[in-house]
Order: C-alpha cells, then structure tokens, then sequence
C-alpha cells in the first residue's frame, strides 16, 4: 500500500502541480509518460492489470457510481426505483435552456479522486481515465450529434491561478477524436466561485455570464468535467442559444448527487 502511495504522488505530481513553472511542470509530465511506459496496462484506479484495451481493471470498471437513473432533462441523480425518462421537480418547474444532460457518473467514491487529481493536479493519466469514461458513457448518436462542441470557460484569471483548463483539455481530445468542430465561449466578468452557493445562488451568480463571439451552428454540445446544479451550463446555454444555436445539449463526465433545497 505505501509503495502505491508512492507511485500516486510521482504520478499525479506534487501538491500544487498545476501552480509549477518553468523546468518543474515539463519534469512532473515526464515522469507520468514514464510510469505510463513502466506500467503498461495498469489500471487507473488501484494499478491492478487493466482490461484489454482499456485503462481500468473490470472490478473497479464495476464498483463505478454509474449515474443511473437520472433526470434526462438535467441528469441529477435519481433515487433508485425512480421511472426512467421522467424529469425532476426542478426541471419540470424551471426547465434548463439546454434540451437534454448527459452525465454517465456520480461524482461519488473513486470519480471525486479521480476528477481531483485531474482538476488540481494537472494528472494526463486521471485525465485520459475521465475522457473515456465519458466516451463509454455517450452513446454514438451523441457523439455524432452535434456541430460544435464548447467546453466551459475558466476566468483568465482563474486559468492563469489553476495553470490548467480541465474542460478544455477534455474537449480538444474528444473533438479530435470525433471529428467535432471545437468553439470557444468567454466568461464576461470574474465571477464569485460556485463553492458553497445553493441552486438559487448559482443560477443568480452566473447571470449573463458567458458570451459567444460569432454564429453557432444549429446543435451544440457542452463539455465540462463535473456538473453540480446545472447553473454554470444554464447559462453557457443561454449564450449559445443568443449565438444562433437552436437545440444544446449538456455533457459532463459526472454529476453531483443534490440534497433537497
């Protein structure tokens, strides 16, 4: 276990990776390449042999909080036994400006490490675990739906603090592979971040948030790592929807499981 412990930190860098500069980041992504070539087939989550082809063993594959059932209109979990295909109480009181979520996980257990050390520690293999995660997660017609994909914007200021835009990341990799046209959206001011806000807040916060410069296609698609209310894809919706788009889809790799407000 202490050996494990060991090759976790050499693998997903120093606390505040995202922070380094200079001949430290390029010496933290050279050791991850490395142990990816020493460890061939190993799974992302306990370093156990992975599955063909995959980047996982099957007994974590399936210890996974797949996010099933879920509200179609936002994807927040629903209580297990729930009829699938309905909507939650919120969507059906204030539907999202997007038509339809996908979210294949919970952000519960082993996906909240490994979305953290994605997120905070900069970690291509936690990333590479997420992006096909979500793959596995959408089924091809999504994948073949949309004209263009937007990952969600951090703040410049925000980038520049983190060193490291997890959303876009994911996007230009999942673009490329699909062959999806790769858009841009901006943040119009540095908002307050969303921790600790509720429902309302967060829809309150980020009103008018995001800007789109140019015409969108018909059918977007939205990209971000960890979907909580919904609020902060709401109002990239709404953006895009200002754009020209006509129909938007939300996709996040997981969605946040939300007591009753």
């Amino acid at each position: 276990m202490q050996s494990e412990r060991k090759r976790d930190a050499l693998r997903d860098g120093p606390p505040g990776f995202a922070r380094l500069s200079g001949w430290l980041r390029p010496l933290w992504q050279g050791i991850d390449r490395g142990l990816r070539r020493a460890l061939p087939g190993r799974c992302g989550f306990c370093l156990a042999p992975a599955e063909p082809e995959r980047p996982w063993c099957q007994a974590c594959f399936e210890a996974l909080p797949w996010n099933l059932p879920a509200c179609p209109s936002c994807a927040e979990p629903q209580p297990s036994g729930s009829l699938s295909g309905k909507r939650c109480g919120h969507c059906l009181t204030r539907p999202p400006a997007f038509v339809r979520a996908r979210a294949p996980l919970r952000y519960e257990d082993e996906v909240v490490r490994l979305v953290q050390r994605f997120k905070f520690h900069a970690s291509p293999r936690a990333g590479n675990v997420l992006l096909e995660l979500l793959e596995l997660g959408l089924p091809g017609e999504a994948l073949a739906w949309p004209e263009a994909l937007i990952p969600v914007p951090l703040h410049p200021a925000r980038a520049r603090e983190r060193g490291f835009d997890q959303a876009d990341w994911l996007a230009q990799r999942l673009a490329a592979r699909h062959g999806l046209r790769l858009s841009q959206a901006q943040r119009r001011q540095h908002t307050r971040s969303q921790r600790g806000l509720d429902r309302v807040e967060r829809y309150r916060n980020l009103r008018d948030g995001f800007e789109i410069r140019g015409t969108l296609p018909s059918r977007v698609a939205l990209l971000d790592d960890v979907m909580t209310t919904g609020a902060t894809l709401d109002a990239l919706a709404q953006a895009c929807r200002a754009a020209g788009a006509c129909e938007v889809e939300a996709w996040a790799v997981a969605r946040t499981p939300l007591l009753d407000e």
